[in-house]
């Protein structure tokens, strides 16, 4: 299975540079609330670094069928078949399922590699698990 790996969070410096190439990519808007991956600091000040790690929550929630896992493991959206009811927003464990209004259909991580490829630290990397 194909996924996003965050390396070493403990290295992150929080410059959201993996974020705002995220947003770009599937929003064309450099807003970091739209990125599905997210940084955050945490209580203790160190950095959370969240990526989805496609456990399906979303795809065994969705009442139109339109989450479905592909051959590399990704789960993925088919924006002909999503209804935007938001039930896969609601289900994720980790807050990761963007929707930018009611009308849209939402955006996960597809495993891209793009927030790999923008981060100066090199600590997030696409894998095979």
């Amino acid at each position: 299975m194909k996924r996003l790996k965050v390396k070493d969070a403990g290295q992150c410096k929080a410059c959201l540079q993996c974020a705002v190439s995220c947003a770009s990519a599937f929003y064309k808007d450099y807003d970091v609330s739209k990125s599905c991956i997210q940084i955050t600091e945490k209580p203790d000040k160190t950095i959370a670094v969240r990526s989805c790690i496609q456990c399906g929550k979303c795809a065994r929630n969705c009442e139109a069928g339109a989450i479905s896992q592909n051959a590399k493991g990704i789960y993925m959206i088919n924006k002909k078949l999503c209804v935007h009811c938001g039930k896969c927003v609601e289900v994720c464990p980790f807050g990761l399922i963007v929707q930018t209004a009611p009308d849209l259909p939402p955006s996960k991580c597809i495993a891209c590699g793009i927030c790999a490829k923008a981060c100066p630290m090199e600590i997030l990397e696409v894998v095979e698990s």
